[in-house]
């Protein structure tokens, strides 16, 4: 057995994997969120960006499927953790009452399997076209896709729902990543649990700013 796959196959390991993958995680989303944010600029603005990010073609295909790779590992490895906790305590506690914890580490399961639905079916509804709520779709305007999505009140609902769910998973992934890679310094009051805290909220801000604006009329 290699080295790489006996460290892996620690706890230890699994949650360096969940680290260096929810780091990635939070990259993509900090850059999504930027783009997203054009739609105030108007369409020209966010369907230039939407053409320029296809026409760097192997590029793009290459950044997708690390974000991919990366998003598999980090739910496989919170699979293997949860089994392996559970096996370490078969049984539970009687009474538990959370005394360290925040109320974002404790929705982390639940709140990352809505993201992980979230993910597929916002994929299917602005990069394939597979589904189609407002029943049009065009690959050549992103702005019309957003503008007619976001008018139908229970799509900007999942999607607003969604967000807060990615805002808690940000909050605790920011901070217990850099826990998990032993980058913090002990500290009653660490900065990074601050950091992540404001990296959670001007993500989760960024991206409901869109949806919210279009359904009460101030874009598009």
């Amino acid at each position: 057995m290699s080295r790489a796959l006996r460290f892996y196959r620690s706890a230890i390991g699994k949650k360096v994997v969940m680290a260096v993958t929810g780091l990635i995680g939070i990259a993509f989303v900090i850059a999504h969120m930027t783009g997203n944010l054009l739609a105030f600029a108007g369409p020209e603005a966010i369907n230039s960006y939407s053409h320029f990010l296809k026409s760097t073609g192997e590029l793009l295909l290459v950044l997708r499927a690390v974000l991919i790779v990366a998003v598999i590992l980090h739910v496989i490895a919170a699979a293997q953790l949860t089994i392996q906790n559970r096996a370490a305590r078969p049984m539970g506690y009687v009474d538990r009452e959370p005394q360290v914890s925040t109320w974002a580490s404790r929705t982390m399961r639940w709140g990352g399997l809505l993201l992980l639905v979230f993910i597929v079916l916002h994929i299917l509804h602005f990069t394939t076209g597979d589904l189609k709520p407002a029943g049009v779709f065009s690959t050549a305007d992103v702005y019309g896709n957003i503008i007619a999505s976001f008018r139908i009140w229970w799509v900007v609902l999942f999607y607003l729902i969604s967000m807060i769910a990615l805002g808690f998973h940000l909050y605790h992934g920011a901070w217990s990543s850099v826990r998990s890679l032993g980058l913090r310094q002990p500290s009653p009051n660490p900065l990074q649990r601050r950091v992540a805290l404001a990296v959670a909220a001007i993500v989760w801000a960024g991206f409901v700013a869109v949806p919210v604006a279009v359904f009460v009329g101030l874009v598009g």
